[in-house]
């Protein structure tokens, strides 16, 4: 099985290269890494490209573009489009894999032929608190809580099928629903696979971004795809969450 992992950036010269070693570290041969740069202004390109002869010399097809995007799932869905795995994984800058997790992954494909999976991530706060976010798949109630972007892989079919929407900050999350709505056949793995640190736009701590992450979330994820108008109530919920967590 021929993996692409994808790396979108923009200005990220500080945290870039813990995720590129993440990825380096990865024991499989048969992966192909894609960094899709938002033609950052500091010196995420250069590090970036001291990466090249390391991961060509380890025999993982490594490539890069810097160009203007229109924001991080317009990047993604260049990855997806630029992708010539059977499956695709997102790792975003400043964010890292564990050691073995793409040939966990494959072995849960090959076990399973699931059409998406993902697993434990371990979360480190802007506290530098570290907590463990388990992997669950819940039959009659679904939150956010239960599910970790940094960890899923998706068989690339279906990202081509469905590429994100744009229309808010959760279009990862929606994508995950739509999969559930349609009874894509879906694994969990319970162990670490990722860590993701908190700081970006989906934590900001100020009410006009709350709002705005409650609205996308309500909206774009749970109601288009067939949610109830109480799962308002679970968008507050892990706004809540998250604010405590800092």
């Amino acid at each position: 099985m021929r993996v692409s992992v994808i790396t979108v950036v923009h200005n990220g010269e500080n945290v870039i290269e813990r995720t590129l070693e993440s990825v380096y570290r990865q024991k499989y041969t048969n992966l192909e890494y894609w960094v899709i740069d938002g033609a950052s202004t500091d010196g995420t390109l250069e590090k970036v490209k001291k990466y090249e002869e390391r991961f060509l010399q380890k025999g993982t097809a490594f490539h890069y573009i810097s160009e203007p995007d229109q924001g991080i799932y317009d990047a993604m869905n260049k990855g997806i489009k630029l992708a010539t795995g059977d499956v695709i994984g997102f790792i975003n800058a400043g964010d890292t894999y564990e050691e073995g997790a793409v040939p966990t992954a494959v072995r849960k494909f090959a076990e399973t032929d699931c059409d998406l999976l993902f697993g434990d991530l371990q979360i480190i706060t802007t506290k530098g608190r570290k907590m463990t976010k388990k992997a669950k798949q819940r039959t009659f109630y679904q939150t956010s809580r239960d599910w970790n972007h940094p960890t899923m892989f998706v068989k690339t079919e279906w990202y081509r099928k469905y590429p994100f929407a744009g229309k808010g900050i959760h279009d990862d999350y929606a994508f995950y629903l739509k999969m559930r709505k349609q009874n894509r056949k879906i694994a969990v793995i319970n162990q670490r696979m990722a860590t993701f640190r908190m700081g970006g736009a989906s934590n900001e701590r100020n009410w006009k971004s709350v709002k705005r992450r409650i609205q996308d979330r309500y909206l774009y994820c749970y109601r288009e795809n067939g949610y109830g108008r109480w799962y308002l109530a679970e968008c507050v919920m892990t706004e809540v969450a998250k604010w405590l967590l800092g």
